[in-house]
């Protein structure tokens, strides 16, 4: 069988450095949102993403309720209380609402949540009351109004809560149950194969006993990406060690294009490596092989394989996991339909150490986020930036972004940040 090519993030191999905004562009234009859509239940919609807007059906709150443990009273009442007191003449609690009207002189127990009962207007907590036996007594200078939350004044029966492309966090779950939502139309689960090649690489599962011959290494670029995309909301599919034979990569290039949304590979995508991967997407996709202005992983291979989105990423773990963030991530969440860009989440703070770096490319270099001594987050390196050190992945919780223009650091500059949280 042969994939049929299809419009590429270029018709070319890139002989020059590529810059990273270039690269992010092309990318995005490469690739649509899916249109296919299904309904889920809100226990199961964590990181989905909304297919469509999402309308209030009830008010929230639902019932004008207290906000305090206390006492609700009339506001008018405020020089009686002060004096000879008000009668205490009911409980409300959360669910079992007080059944009568309140009257000029009295004042009814309230819990928080409950249901505020008519003709009162006010709730006075309870540690600014006095209590003898049925006559609770409090100072007249409170506010009006104060410790209620009024029927509707979160959200109005009719109101857009949510609209589409926004994708579901705890919140949104807590926010659907509480409108009494159940189920909403999302956007299908993107479908992301992945697998490795090399005859250097020995697959960690091998039940052989032997130690790693010479020139072998274990393939962890696999699990890197299983972790990275196990933390999204997709289907992946898991395609296993794939070895140096052009039949099986073909094959395994075709089957993923068939069955995938998107692609991905390790190593085998330099310009002019002898690979059969690089050989193989050049006879059955329309995929670009780029030089990046980036470090680690100027090596980076994008484009169409059957309908798939393919990347090829470097072949070196760093590598593979600050490219999968900075170019995969967002391609996936584009097409899972994100109202967003997709681009990760960075701030800037203050370099405590001094960082080395070649001006004309983006740097990524490994930090460390920290509380100073006056508690202000501030940034350092994790040491050495070998391409080869995944150690210092380890360490870090956040990557260091360092733009082209930009030459040495010199501690006390404000630097880039991107967090690690919610990625690896």
């Amino acid at each position: 069988m042969t994939i049929d090519k299809q419009p590429s993030c270029a018709d070319d191999s890139e002989p020059q450095l590529l810059p990273v905004d270039a690269a992010m562009a092309r990318i995005a234009n490469l690739v649509r949102p899916l249109a296919t859509t299904e309904t889920v239940s809100i226990a199961d919609c964590l990181g989905r993403v909304l297919a469509q807007a999402v309308q209030s059906p009830i008010a929230v709150p639902s019932h004008t309720n207290s906000a305090m443990d206390g006492y609700a009273v009339r506001a008018d009442d405020r020089d009686q209380a002060a004096s000879t007191g008000l009668r205490v003449v009911g409980s409300a609690f959360a669910g079992r609402p007080w059944s009568g009207e309140l009257q000029a002189g009295e004042a009814v127990r309230i819990f928080t949540g409950a249901v505020v009962p008519p003709g009162a207007d006010t709730v006075i907590i309870q540690e600014h009351t006095e209590l003898d036996v049925d006559t609770v007594r409090f100072a007249s200078d409170f506010t009006p109004g104060q410790n209620i939350r009024h029927a509707g004044e979160d959200v109005a029966a009719g109101d857009r809560v949510f609209v589409g492309g926004e994708q579901m966090s705890p919140a949104h779950m807590c926010m659907l149950a509480s409108l009494g939502i159940n189920e909403v139309s999302v956007t299908r689960k993107p479908r992301v194969a992945f697998f490795s090649t090399g005859d250097e690489l020995r697959a960690v599962s091998d039940p052989s006993s032997s130690p790693l011959n010479a020139g072998e290494v274990y393939d962890s670029n696999r699990y890197a990406l299983l972790g990275a995309l196990a933390r999204m909301a997709v289907d992946t599919i898991d395609m296993g060690l794939v070895p140096d034979d052009p039949v099986a990569i073909r094959d395994t290039l075709e089957r993923a294009g068939e069955t995938a949304d998107v692609v991905i590979t390790s190593g085998g995508v330099s310009v002019g490596e002898a690979d059969y991967v690089s050989k193989t997407l050049h006879d059955i996709g329309n995929v670009a092989f780029w030089k990046i202005a980036m470090r680690p992983g100027r090596p980076l291979a994008c484009g169409k394989v059957g309908d798939a989105v393919f990347f090829g990423l470097p072949g070196n773990p760093v590598a593979v996991l600050v490219t999968f963030y900075e170019f995969v991530q967002p391609a996936v969440r584009r097409l899972m339909g994100c109202r967003d860009d997709g681009q990760p989440f960075r701030f800037r703070v203050p370099c405590t150490s001094a960082l080395r770096k070649s001006s004309g490319r983006t740097e990524y270099q490994r930090g460390i986020l920290y509380h100073d001594d006056d508690g202000q987050l501030a940034v350092k390196t994790t040491g050495k930036q070998g391409a080869g050190r995944l150690s210092s992945l380890c360490l870090a919780n956040c990557i260091i972004v360092i733009p082209p223009n930009a030459d040495a650091i010199t501690p006390g500059s404000l630097v880039e940040v991107q967090p690690f949280t919610g990625l690896v």
